[in-house]
């Protein structure tokens, strides 16, 4: 497998560097640095079947670890724009938040501008150059566990911090920043270093060297084997096919009609009646037991129903499930309440309900609906659940 690699600018009269590298043979076939994006064109030559990965600068993109609330829902992460509202300097409107992987109640999250992020798809596009992952640089630098990792590119530094935080920017600026950090920590900090350049300036760290490599190489690596993208929601972009493999797969697909129609016959017909047959009486079956779980052994199941429901109908005089069921159904169309599971004991005339609402209002007002409709009512413990609540209700007949 061939892989076409692209670095991205904050700019587009920023330079462009690229690589193809061989995943099978673990060696670079061509590298190089353009001019600007408007250069990008002439790699479309090189792309070929080769899929493109573009690497954007971290110094555009805010990466985040937000800590959400026990058992946070998809309403809770929905929200994590305003989360960060305070800690962007723009409006949370011209921002794209693109989720990246949870641990426990962290949740990962890249912040980059609308702009910069349609401006990355607009230069590959023009480009022609089919791109569907996009990459925060920092992220595509090995990950050293417990301490840094540093790479140089050019005259850029970039630094990857932890699973999913780095820094990105210029040497000259950057190592001076990165000395203080490492001076407040308690601890020396594990820094490995791809870049080959001298750390003995940063105090308090362990460094280990790594033999060196070309850094669009050693991105390269580590860009393949990266699950997050930038490009998600808005931004996903499907993945076309090559006129030749459309051909391909449309023969491919006839093949396989064709030996499949020669295949079928009467024998096989009749065993998949018979498959289904079979799982049909054993959900049917299944479904009786959890309705009637005390119908022992029967042999037509109809007349055994029917048995039963008279049964239903006869029991507690004026007061059968039926009847006590259809005149409760107000009830649980007004309040938005549904019963998970239902008991009945035909010697109290009484139906026992897990009910499940909305919220505790929802299964009070459950409760005084059914009682102004003339039963008594006992209600358990109420819990909470998901996005709503649950609790046991005992409903009994007066009459």
């Amino acid at each position: 497998m061939e892989q076409l690699l692209v670095r991205l600018g904050a700019n587009k009269s920023d330079p462009v560097s690229w690589l193809v590298y061989s995943t099978t043979d673990d060696d670079i076939i061509a590298s190089g640095e353009l001019e600007n994006a408007d250069a990008l064109s002439t790699l479309n030559e090189r792309t070929g079947q080769r899929t493109v990965i573009a690497l954007a600068p971290s110094s555009e993109i805010l990466l985040k670890w937000v800590t959400l609330p026990p058992r946070a829902g998809r309403k809770v992460i929905a929200a994590l724009p305003f989360m960060l509202e305070e800690e962007l300097a723009t409006d949370i409107s011209q921002q794209f938040f693109a989720l990246g992987p949870k641990i426990g109640n962290e949740q990962a999250v890249a912040v980059v501008s609308h702009e910069k992020l349609q401006q990355w798809q607009q230069w590959l596009g023009e480009a022609e150059l089919f791109c569907d992952t996009i990459i925060p640089d920092v992220l595509a630098v090995p990950h050293t566990e417990d301490g840094w990792s540093v790479l140089t590119l050019s005259e850029q530094l970039l630094v990857r911090q932890d699973n999913f935080k780095g820094i990105q920017g210029e040497q000259e600026w950057l190592l001076p920043t990165l000395a203080h950090f490492t001076s407040q920590h308690e601890t020396p900090v594990k820094v490995t270093n791809f870049a080959g350049i001298d750390l003995s300036n940063l105090p308090n760290i362990e460094e280990t060297e790594t033999p060196l490599e070309l850094p669009m190489q050693v991105l390269a690596k580590e860009a393949m084997t990266t699950s997050f993208n930038l490009c998600q929601g808005e931004y996903r972009i499907k993945r076309k096919r090559s006129s030749a493999l459309s051909q391909w797969r449309v023969a491919a697909v006839l093949a396989v009609l064709v030996l499949c129609t020669s295949l079928i016959d009467k024998t096989v017909s009749l065993y998949q009646l018979k498959s289904q047959n079979e799982a049909l009486r054993t959900q049917i079956s299944d479904t009786v037991k959890r309705g009637f779980p005390n119908i022992g052994a029967y042999r037509d199941v109809r007349r055994k129903l029917q048995s039963e429901m008279a049964k239903l109908e006869q029991s507690g005089g004026n007061a059968s499930m039926l009847v006590m069921l259809d005149q409760l159904s107000p009830a649980f169309s007004a309040t938005g309440v549904k019963p998970q599971t239902l008991r009945f004991d035909a010697s109290r005339t009484e139906i026992r309900i897990q009910a499940e609402g909305k919220s505790f209002e929802a299964l009070e007002k459950f409760k005084k609906s059914v009682e102004q409709a003339g039963f008594l009512v006992e209600q358990g413990a109420i819990n909470n659940r998901d996005s709503g609540v649950i609790g046991t209700v005992s409903i009994r007949s007066t009459s």
